[in-house]
């Protein structure tokens, strides 16, 4: 039956006054509705992209907490907190005076034992085994001399060489009885004080070396089991000095005491013994002028005769290989120890390690250098890391785009892309168990700064030229999961919109567009939001039959 034949239907029955008019929407039938209140949109090819949301912060991936592996006063900061500084650039120098000359005394040592090496190594020159040639003359005469006796004129000057040596001996003598009763009240007061630095500057030097350890608790042994090869060998050095340097002021303490420098009144007692031998030599030499030499000045006069002739057969000869292994040995340790002394002082400035921005200066000029000193990121490096949960984790992989914005900048919206995600996921505060992933930003004029908050959209699918329909437009039965739309098929004379319902099939949806599989085509127009109108009846009063 056409459209026509119902019109003339119902005008028939209304002219008769005996019956019914009504229309209702029903599944695969047309209906009418006012063109005036009804949307209409149309199906069009298109792209699609499906999305996860996640939060998270801006983060800088390579960051520094600065330290000095060298310890002393500041005297210079160079930066503050917002600088920006390029990698190499100063950023904190301590006071080096002491440094700088344990530098030169170590050079010099250095130069003293490569001279004492060449010396060894080198050939002697004419001059000097004519020097060594006269040594062992003189010392030829000498020995005569105590055999053959003197004149009265080396009397006198001997004689004059025993008070000498008496005085030698009265000095030292003088030198051992203070050593023997100890240092006064100031000297004991600033060992004291040192003794105090020394206990400080080890104790933070051996926790410095132990924090360098990677350690394991042994319940067992109840203790712990450390890796030696995570020893750092800087930490190690400046634990082993400060532990010296604190018995060294041990030391000190000690040898105050009255007799308590062992090495003072050692010393003290060595140069008397020393004076005293020479006061008996010289006492001999001048019984020998006399004319009545002992068996130890003769003795003593050919043993330095013989020292002469062994110089003079070195010069000859060259020196013997077990001495030139000893030098080289002196060499090599001077050597480090002036490679030591460098690095300390080059320690105790503190460089950039890379392009940054320095976010915290926790020292100040005067203080004591102790822990981190600086703390710098670096800008390149800031990437935004998302809890993302691990629900939507299987549809995200490396390379993967997304869209990011911030709080800051609640309006703009930057490209990034995936560059990681943890192997390891984490519980927030809500017990969801979530990962980090991390998305680097494509290039911005904005002022990007760490700990920014941002909102991320994570591009989990896409579809390029598929047939779209707005959303809005598509009806949803949960209890058969069907889904349908209202096809415009025309118009009636009146301009109503004639409708009919149609089951479609969908694909990729975000929260605008779906895709439609199946159903309809391309330039379909479809109703949104349409409803269809109730039934209608006509009739006499009282008959609604």
């Amino acid at each position: 039956m056409n459209r026509r034949t119902i019109f003339i239907i119902i005008a028939v029955i209304l002219a008769g006054g005996g019956g019914y008019l009504w229309y209702s929407g029903q599944n695969g039938a047309e209906t009418a509705e006012t063109a005036e209140t009804t949307e209409t949109v149309e199906t069009f090819i298109g792209d699609l992209d499906a999305t996860a949301t996640a939060s998270g912060q801006l983060e800088a991936q390579v960051k520094a907490n600065l330290s000095l592996n060298q310890s002393g006063d500041v005297a210079e900061v160079l930066v503050q907190i917002g600088d920006r500084v390029t990698a190499g650039d100063t950023l904190l120098v301590l006071d080096t005076a002491d440094l700088e000359r344990a530098v030169l005394n170590a050079e010099q040592t250095l130069l003293i034992q490569q001279n004492n090496l060449a010396e060894l190594t080198t050939e002697a020159t004419e001059i000097e085994i004519l020097a060594a040639e006269a040594n062992v003359s003189k010392a030829e005469i000498q020995l005569a001399d105590i055999l053959d006796g003197g004149t009265q004129e080396e009397i006198i000057a001997q004689e004059a060489s025993i008070r000498a040596a008496q005085s030698d001996v009265a000095a030292a003598s003088a030198r051992l009885s203070s050593a023997q009763s100890g240092g006064n009240a100031d000297e004991l007061l600033a060992a004291q004080t040192a003794l105090t630095e020394a206990q400080e500057a080890y104790t933070q030097a051996e926790e410095q070396h132990r924090s360098t350890y990677d350690c394991t608790w042994n319940e067992s042994s109840e203790s712990f089991d450390c890796d030696p090869e995570s020893d750092d060998e800087n930490a190690r050095a400046n634990a082993q000095q400060a532990l010296a340097n604190l018995r060294a002021a041990e030391q000190r303490i000690a040898d105050l005491q009255p007799g308590g420098d062992t090495f003072s009144v050692a010393s003290a007692s060595a140069s008397l013994g020393s004076a005293q031998a020479s006061l008996r030599i010289e006492e001999a030499r001048l019984a020998q002028l006399m004319g009545d030499p002992d068996g130890s000045s003769i003795a003593t006069a050919e043993a330095s005769l013989a020292r002469a002739q062994q110089q003079l057969e070195t010069l000859m000869d060259g020196a013997e290989e077990s001495q030139v292994v000893q030098q080289e040995v002196l060499v090599a340790q001077a050597e480090i120890a002036l490679a030591r002394a460098q690095k300390n002082l080059a320690d105790a400035t503190l460089y950039a390690p890379f392009d940054g921005l320095i976010t915290a200066v926790d020292v100040n000029i005067g203080e004591m250098a102790n822990g981190i000193l600086i703390e710098l990121v670096s800008e390149d490096s800031l990437e935004v890391v998302l809890d993302v949960d691990e629900i939507d984790l299987s549809s995200l992989s490396i390379g993967q785009a997304a869209i990011v914005t911030f709080e800051t900048y609640p309006n703009v919206d930057i490209p990034a892309q995936v560059v990681a995600i943890a192997p390891e996921n984490t519980a927030n505060n809500s017990g969801t168990v979530v990962y980090d992933v991390n998305l680097a930003l494509d290039t911005t004029d904005l002022l990007l700064l760490e700990g920014m908050t941002a909102d991320a959209q994570l591009i989990t699918d896409q579809r390029e030229n598929v047939l779209l329909l707005s959303n809005e437009a598509i009806s949803i039965d949960r209890s058969t999961d069907t889904y349908t739309v209202d096809i415009v098929t025309g118009r009636d004379e009146a301009g109503n919109l004639l409708i009919e319902e149609t089951e479609v099939t969908i694909g990729l949806r975000d929260g605008n567009f779906t895709q439609i599989t199946g159903g309809i085509d391309e330039g379909v127009e479809v109703a949104v939001g349409y409803n269809p109108p109730p039934t209608r009846s006509f009739g006499p009063p009282g008959n609604n039959d």
